[in-house]
């Protein structure tokens, strides 16, 4: 059962520091490449959403999708183009979120078939 109060499921990113003090690094990786790399994400729902400064903006082309989600708000979508290689609606932000998500507003969250290195 989703928990009731969707905060429940946001989560700092546990590797923000190693033992040796150093920060680890987050990617997400298509095709071969990283697409974003930081230290600094925010992990909801499961999510690792990036800062849009820690996205290869080369890699980025707008898409006409957008969803809806009651709590985040209306979520954009960037389709990624790899190599000439395209993967339609693969990543997606809230331009304008809603007050409970304003800690993700304009942060970048990746999806199909995009790899979460951490």
């Amino acid at each position: 059962m989703p928990p009731t109060n969707p905060l429940a499921s946001v989560q700092p990113h546990p590797s923000r520091g190693g033992s040796d003090g150093r920060e680890l690094m987050v990617r997400a990786v298509w095709n071969g490449k990283v697409i974003a790399e930081s230290s600094d994400t925010v992990v909801v729902e499961g999510n690792h959403y990036f800062p849009r400064e820690a996205v290869n903006p080369a890699y980025l082309r707008d898409s006409d999708k957008n969803t809806f989600c009651p709590w985040k708000g209306t979520a954009s979508y960037h389709t990624l183009d790899v190599d000439g290689e395209l993967n339609e609606a693969a990543a997606w932000y809230y331009p304008e979120a809603k007050p409970r998500a304003k800690h993700i507003e304009d942060r970048i969250a990746f999806w199909r078939g995009v790899t979460i290195e951490d």
